[in-house]
């Protein structure tokens, strides 16, 4: 496929007529356009189907509840190409691995299970009943329950994660690796330590009272574009949208609302952010921590003063503990170290921490930005810091808000899906259905790719998602999984994970997608999601399946129950044949779900509660805590006094969500046709004698004899911060060493990576558009 290539700098708002424009492209290319046009119309309705891109809240309200990578995500899936037999009986594996990983979705739906045959390196079919029986052979010929990794995408539904983890467990292992490791685990970790509850505080309505909201490390324009709606909607009435952000991203400076007609065939635009900061790489600890200095000494004035001080003192006295500590720690912090570390100057911090000062009601708002460095649990503490300090938790406009990515990655972890549940959970689980849990802690996901590196694990079942394209190291994840005696694919397209397969068998299960009907022995199916704000949604597929060789998430897990564990404890063929029974254990075993089947009759769903947001605080003294860490010597302290040329994150394009890839484009960044890019200040091309256009490569410096290296990466000039670079994922995960990863949440530092940067020798593309 042949792609027009461009670098031209885009002048427009966000939204508006361009993101009419592409919505509609990507409707008709999709070749099922009445179709599509229909399921966007019942898109995070009532009687209708969840978003299956990101975890934004719903209003309920807007007669189009959908943004363009919704939009792109349901054309995506509900597509009239697919793959099936013929297709692999012409492309050997081999050859499949050498083309893109646009080529490889685009290829449309898989229909029918598959089952790599070694000896040809084709996928060969295989029956449902056959594929199970293989599961069970591997599985039954371990030695242990902890030689099987049970991977989980953020897309899964409640019902299938849950049933997931029941299978893992009653088999005997806690090893639930998923994608919140590599991205969110930051914040839960964080948030528990600090306020006991590792999710967000706030409701979706609490943008409506908010006087200011504190961006930090987040692109919404591409990643969950529905929250320009929340954040045009505060501005419009006067909140102030204060953006840390290390790139200029549009989204964040102008949106024109592609619901408003004036906004679509006009250049009329809202204004999102009031005021915008660009710190460094891993910055954003220093930056909070120099708005705090500066509120500090005010309130120290203050009260010296006799005055009343700027902190919620009795708040503070009532609620939290450990603030001495904390506020000593800011003043030991130098105002030299904070300006160095943060890339901003003291001016500027104090100018945020004035806004942030006349603000009654304030919400911190976050993502992956913030989650993916070394020191990115502290960094979610010192949010909830600032926080604390003020007040701002338990009242309305006002409170903390990891932004998740996928639809469903926070009630994945809800319903168990996590290498270390509590013992209640555990202990809720045993009781109810009369078995003991295991109590070890499992592995998470960069725990899971070192043990299969090591030889320990014989079986991977991947319940959604692209493992081999989203884990760091790409390389070293590829072996990782060939490494394995089986791999279990469960998906919707072909990805790169199909083409690295396990070193005995490796399967593809062809599953439905969110957008369509689940037919089942009781009838019509329905599963639900929780979204950011703990809201659970009822979701129910309205197109027909394109094959009926395609089985739902939650009958394949079933399958797969049935045939390792048989009938005699669960009846697990029963519980898939009717999801209201699997929703009735989830009643019993999970808070916060009584009459769960009931409540999934609200329009717009229910809310699960929080505990935080109420001043309840489940720590070991039912008090918030203050962390007083300092401020890190380094980002990357492995590397003791190496020099580091410069700092690099990746990222999605506009025309991407997590590994998938849309189209070529990256309308917002001005970049069309490619994605080998590599986003640079002006001003550090001419230092390095380089001009924009040409091509480098990128290396990796770690400390571990491991090569890791890129090549011919197109130089894009672009309003990036000296010293930091940004390019696309999954092209620059081979740069992100397994080994480096987030204190305490083992996230992968996939926005912080130290490279340098070398001029191109001519080699030929390894990978075929």
């Amino acid at each position: 496929m042949k792609f027009k290539s461009a670098i031209k700098p885009y002048q427009a708002a966000a939204g508006g007529w361009g993101s009419l424009e592409a919505t509609t492209r990507f409707v008709f290319d999709s070749k099922q356009v009445l179709k599509n046009m229909r399921n966007l119309m019942r898109m995070n309705k009532a009687k209708g189907f969840d978003c299956p891109g990101c975890a934004w809240g719903d209003d309920n309200k807007s007669t189009f509840s959908f943004c363009e990578n919704g939009a792109k995500a349901v054309t995506w899936e509900a597509t009239r190409r697919f793959v099936d037999a013929e297709f692999f009986a012409a492309h050997s594996v081999t050859k499949l691995y050498q083309q893109s990983d646009y080529f490889l979705e685009y290829q449309g739906r898989l229909t029918e299970p598959l089952r790599y045959n070694r000896e040809t390196d084709h996928y060969e079919p295989i029956s449902w009943d056959d594929a199970f029986a293989l599961i069970a052979q591997h599985i039954k010929a371990m030695d242990n329950p902890d030689q099987m990794e049970l991977y989980t995408s953020g897309r899964a539904s409640n019902e299938a994660s849950w049933l997931y983890q029941l299978f893992g467990r009653m088999h005997g292992s806690n090893n639930f690796p998923d994608c919140s490791n590599m991205c969110h685990e930051a914040s839960g970790s964080g948030l528990k330590r600090s306020i006991g509850v590792g999710k967000g505080t706030i409701r979706l309505q609490d943008f409506d009272q908010a006087n200011a909201i504190f961006v930090f490390g987040q692109n919404p324009g591409t990643n969950h574009p529905r929250m320009l709606h929340s954040l045009r909607h505060a501005a419009d009435h006067g909140a102030k949208i204060v953006t840390f952000n290390t790139l200029r991203e549009r989204g964040l400076e102008r949106f024109a609302d592609p619901q408003k007609p004036l906004e679509v065939i006009t250049p009329m635009a809202g204004t999102i952010s009031s005021t915008y900061y660009q710190p460094n790489l891993g910055g954003d600890m220093a930056a909070v921590r120099g708005m705090v200095k500066a509120l500090n000494e005010t309130h120290k004035a203050r009260v010296a003063a006799g005055e009343k001080g700027l902190f919620d003192e009795d708040f503070i006295a009532a609620n939290t503990q450990g603030v001495d500590a904390y506020l000593a720690q800011v003043e030991a912090t130098e105002w030299a170290k904070i300006e160095q570390q943060s890339g901003l100057s003291e001016q500027q911090l104090r100018e945020a921490a004035a806004i942030y000062q006349s603000a009654e009601r304030v919400i911190c708002t976050w993502a992956m930005g913030v989650t993916q460095h070394k020191h990115s649990v502290d960094t979610v503490r010192e949010i909830v810091n600032l926080q604390l300090l003020f007040g701002q938790l338990g009242k309305p406009g006002a409170g903390l808000c990891p932004v998740r990515g996928h639809s469903n990655v926070q009630g994945n972890r809800t319903m168990g899906i996590d290498e270390k549940p509590s013992q209640a959970f555990l202990d809720a689980l045993g009781n109810h259905f009369g078995f003991e849990p295991p109590r070890e802690i499992g592995h998470n996901t960069v725990e899971a790719l070192e043990a299969m590196l090591r030889d320990e694990i014989k079986v991977l079942i991947a319940l959604g998602g692209n493992l081999a394209a989203a884990a760091p190291d790409s390389p070293r994840t590829e072996e990782a999984l060939r490494r394995c005696g089986l791999t279990v694919q469960i998906s919707t397209k072909l990805n790169r994970s199909h083409l690295v397969p396990g070193r005995v068998d490796a399967l593809i299960l062809p599953t439905l997608g969110r957008t369509e009907q689940d037919i089942q022995a009781s009838g019509p199916q329905f599963i639900t999601v929780e979204d950011s704000f703990s809201m659970v949604h009822a979701s129910e597929g309205v197109g027909k399946p394109i094959a009926d060789t395609q089985r739902s998430e939650t009958a394949i897990v079933a399958g797969i129950a049935n045939a390792v564990l048989g009938s005699d404890k669960l009846d697990w063929l029963d519980l898939a044949s009717d999801y209201n029974k699997i929703r009735d254990h989830i009643a019993a075993t999970i808070p916060g779900f009584k009459d769960f089947n009931q409540q999934c009759e609200k329009p717009g769903g229910f809310y699960l509660g929080n505990a935080a947001a109420e001043l309840r605080f489940n720590t070991l003294n039912n008090k918030a805590q203050f962390s007083a860490a300092a401020l890190p010597d380094s980002l990357f302290p492995q590397l003791g006094d190496t020099d580091v040329p410069f700092t690099l994150q990746t990222l999605r394009s506009h025309d991407q969500y997590n590994t998938t890839i849309y189209g070529l484009d990256d309308r917002y960044r001005g970049v069309y046709g490619q994605r080998e890019v590599l986003f640079i200040h002006p001003d550090d091309l001419a230092e390095l004698g380089l001009q924009a256009g040409e091509s480098v490569d990128i290396e990796t410096l770690w400390n571990d004899g491991i090569t890791r290296k890129v090549h011919n990466f197109k130089l894009v000039s672009y309003n990036i911060p000296r010293g930091n670079l940004a390019a696309y994922y999954p092209e620059t995960n081979p740069l992100v060493p397994l080994s480096s990863y987030g204190d305490i949440s083992g996230t992968p530092t996939s926005k912080s990576v130290p490279v340098k940067i070398t001029r191109s020798q001519p080699v030929a593309s390894q990978r075929i558009a």
